[in-house]
């Protein structure tokens, strides 16, 4: 079924509704060098040096890289710290009790209907539980469309989970899963979730913050059997901050460390935080909340999205009537109660800013503008006032790379508890991603298009595994399209989806809000799985 892309935005909290051939040079030494696509490589210097008399040219060839296992780590509960800020690994009290914390995943199988050995089982190891079952042999796919199937997750989750799946035969596993915590009454009430993470040696989290009234908990968690060293750098409003407490720190493995981040870098509203360790990849979210008084403004994970580029993506940013925002952040304690965009300029040059919101009906403008300045080695928060209430994409180029998030509102009130979400930079929507969704609460896809026009795919995956019809969006260049995920698809509920674009660049979130309450949240859609990967080997002597 395929559908324009008139689907209303959400007024408020939303309701449903070449491949690179090398050659080597015969020489004096043998010398290899790997290519590989979307990293980074090591060229040899056989490859920069002329030919020496007498050499000759040999095409290099493509060696196979072996599929690896897949491993996703899905935050832990929401904490309170206990006591100060002085330490940097704090004690943790209750949360509340109505606080829930679930796990929803899905490990979708091969074209031939097969599907990986996976389970999931808390960090440590502890507790493990068969997601599905190794094959017991690997058949050719038949003629026709795909036979795909899923094995599927959905079970409470009161500690750090790690799902993982083996490849099928020469293909990485295709998996994802989302990790959600809300609460209806306490100091965390509200609505939080990430999508649980590929664990890694280097990233960001954008959107902490530490001044009074704000928490922000950092967590790091190591899932692989190898001690993984952990650096912090830590950027604020006026640059780089320095902190003797954010280097070195050991996480040993199938465990977690937690650090308040006001322990490091204390009075920081903007704070962004760049994870690098050595040994053992981490996974890493930020515990972000807002208490103003007594009332409860809001919990978020704080989860990595692209990485540093010149140009960033961000979809499903649900803005609120203009004039609400304006009186409530006019009000003490409130200057943060406002949708805007975060950008991190790592470099030592100053990133010039093109910042474009769009929506259901096209670009709106910004009321200052859409041309900003953000010193080198600094963080800028650019607010998003002045547009009509709705869900839009924003999108943000410049001359230098930078990382870039969005902050949103759920229902913002003055002496009530509200809550808010941020919506990390989103990667470019390729041939095959798959998407998990918790079950509970009002739950949507949002979808942007910055030029051009791309078509969208989705399929919806159901708890018992089986996936539903495929249906598909077209987009126009400049706006966002919102699509409601239903209650159920023929009975069971929806679990995730498969999610494929063509044609111009296209991003993409899933957007929660609470049935009923200000809870909100974002979840963006990650890396599709890797394929079947070749690499180009450079040979010379």
């Amino acid at each position: 079924m395929s559908k324009d892309n008139s689907t209303e935005a959400p007024k408020a909290a939303p309701k449903p509704g070449r491949k690179r051939q090398s050659r080597g040079i015969v020489g004096g030494v043998l010398s290899a060098a790997l290519l590989l696509a979307g990293g980074a490589g090591v060229v040899s210097a056989a490859s920069i040096l002329p030919p020496a008399a007498g050499s000759r040219i040999l095409q290099a060839g493509l060696t196979d890289v072996p599929a690896g296992r897949s491993t996703m780590v899905c935050p832990g509960p929401a904490v309170l710290p206990e006591g100060t800020a002085a330490g940097t690994d704090p004690q943790f009290s209750p949360v509340s009790r109505t606080a829930k914390n679930r796990l929803d995943a899905l490990v979708l199988s091969d074209a031939a209907g097969v599907l990986p050995a996976s389970r999931v089982a808390a960090l440590d190891g502890s507790g493990a539980r068969t997601v599905s079952e190794a094959p017991k042999e690997s058949p050719a796919p038949a003629p026709g469309p795909p036979a795909l199937k899923a094995a599927t997750v959905a079970q409470d989750a009161g500690r750090i989970t790690v799902l993982g799946a083996e490849p099928t035969g020469k293909q990485q596993a295709a998996l994802a899963a989302v990790g959600s915590y809300s609460a209806t009454d306490g100091d965390l009430r509200g609505l939080a979730a990430a999508q649980c993470q590929q664990p890694s040696n280097d990233f960001w989290l954008l959107g902490a913050d530490t001044t009074v009234g704000r928490t922000a908990l950092l967590n790091l968690s190591n899932a692989s059997g190898t001690p993984a060293t952990v650096n912090l750098e830590l950027l604020g409003a006026k640059g780089r901050i320095q902190s003797p407490g954010s280097r070195g720190l050991l996480v040993p493995p199938g465990s977690s460390r937690t650090i308040n981040l006001a322990g490091l870098a204390s009075d920081e509203e903007h704070l962004s935080v760049h994870v690098r360790s050595s040994g053992g990849p981490v996974a890493a979210t930020v515990q972000q909340s807002v208490l103003r008084g007594l009332v409860s403004g809001g919990v978020e994970h704080l989860a990595p999205g692209a990485a540093p580029a010149d140009s960033q993506v961000m979809t499903g940013v649900v803005i609120q009537d203009p004039k609400t925002i304006n009186a409530l952040s006019s009000r003490d304690g409130f200057a943060d109660a406002v949708p805007a965009v975060e950008v991190t300029v790592p470099g030592a040059a100053d990133a010039v800013l093109d910042i474009r919101l769009f929506g259901r009906n096209g670009q709106q403008a910004l009321a200052g503008g859409g041309a900003v300045t953000v010193k080198a080695g600094s963080v800028a928060e650019i607010p998003l006032n002045g547009v009509p209430a709705g869900t839009y994409t924003v999108s943000v180029t410049s001359d230098v790379p930078f990382a870039a998030a969005a902050r949103l509102l759920g229902s913002p009130r003055e002496s009530a508890p509200m809550d808010f979400a941020w919506s990390p930079a989103a990667v470019r929507l390729g041939s095959q991603h798959v998407v998990a969704v918790p079950r509970d609460g009002r739950r949507f896809l949002s979808f942007g298009v910055p030029d051009g026009r791309a078509t969208v795919n989705y399929t919806p995956v159901t708890v018992n595994g089986k996936l539903g019809k495929t249906e598909s969006v077209d987009i126009a260049g400049g706006t966002t399209t919102v699509i409601g995920v239903p209650d159920t698809a023929k009975g069971p509920a929806v679990i995730g989806y498969v999610v494929a674009a063509s044609g111009d660049p296209a991003y993409g979130a899933v957007l929660l809000g609470e049935q009923e309450g200000p809870g909100i949240s974002t979840v963006a859609v990650q890396q599709g799985a890797l394929g079947h990967e070749k690499v180009a080997v450079t040979l010379g002597y």
